[in-house]
């Protein structure tokens, strides 16, 4: 993740997991997305743009 949004618990860097992907007409693609803590316990859900976000291959 690029940005931070402490209201969701979620900072820049975090990991997490694509589960939809959503498409409305004139807007940015979205994402609803799963984080996730060491011991695999989902600690947040949240919908964001796909600005916000970085691909695992641009991490590499």
């Amino acid at each position: 993740m690029l940005c931070n949004l402490p209201e969701e618990g979620l900072y820049a860097g975090d990991i997490g997991t694509v589960v939809e992907q959503h498409h409305v007409e004139g807007l940015e693609t979205g994402y609803s997305v799963e984080f996730f803590d060491l011991l695999e316990n989902i600690v947040a859900v949240a919908t964001l743009p796909g600005s916000y976000l970085r691909s695992q291959e641009e991490c590499r």
